[in-house]
């Protein structure tokens, strides 16, 4: 499964494997919080199956959506384990879901024998901070149509030749871009009325370009 991370893409084969002993396997429930913003920071999760949600939250309960993965190899935890610092987000279960774990000295030590980690790791960021910094403009300037659209393309990967999301609910994009789902349902309605989307299962697939405006 570590072969699949892309932070740890410089390693060779027998270093993956050494580092993949010293993991541990656990397995959470649907909707389990299995960190939280401001928990200390002990362990980098990687993703074997399920889907989570990666979020913050106030003190009343308002979440944005920061991301949701359910492709195996996506990672989370990272960033705390390097700055010696808590959480910075909270990861919730959408599904029975299975992770290894590296804790914070394998990881360490790793980062130690290996130090071109640190380059796929300051890449990883790079792309981050890149997208990041798309999605915040997003939300600052454009409207719900134009953060849905922006959201849509952002998270679509090319697969057999189509551009086609992961599985997401309406209410967890509304969540995403900080709109009602009742909103995104009007958008999604006239979007598949004019054959710019269709579903598959829950996955959203990109039959061309959006329009500009909606």
């Amino acid at each position: 499964m570590l072969d699949k991370v892309a932070l740890f893409s410089s390693l060779s084969p027998d270093d993956v494997a050494t580092l993949e002993r010293h993991t541990k396997t656990k397995r959470y429930r649907k909707n389990t919080v299995i960190m939280e913003k401001g928990d200390e920071s002990a362990a980098l999760y990687v993703l074997v199956s399920g889907k989570v949600r990666v979020y913050v939250a106030d003190e009343e309960g308002k979440e944005v959506v920061l991301n949701v993965c359910d492709e195996p190899g996506s990672h989370f935890g990272e960033l705390a384990l390097l700055r010696d610092t808590t959480r910075t987000a909270s990861v919730m279960t959408l599904e029975d879901s299975q992770f290894l774990i590296i804790s914070k000295p394998d990881f360490r030590k790793c980062l130690a024998d290996h130090p071109e980690i640190a380059l796929d790791i300051i890449g990883a960021l790079v792309d981050q901070v890149s997208n990041l910094t798309e999605r915040v403009s997003a939300l600052a300037l454009n409207d719900v149509y134009g953060r849905l659209a922006a959201t849509l393309k952002d998270i679509a990967r090319e697969e057999d030749g189509r551009l086609i999301t992961q599985a997401l609910t309406q209410q967890e994009l509304a969540q995403m871009i900080g709109a009602s789902r009742e909103m995104v349902s009007r958008i999604f309605k006239e979007l598949k009325a004019g054959d710019y989307i269709h579903l598959e299962d829950k996955r959203i697939v990109l039959n061309k370009k959006l329009p500009a405006r909606w």
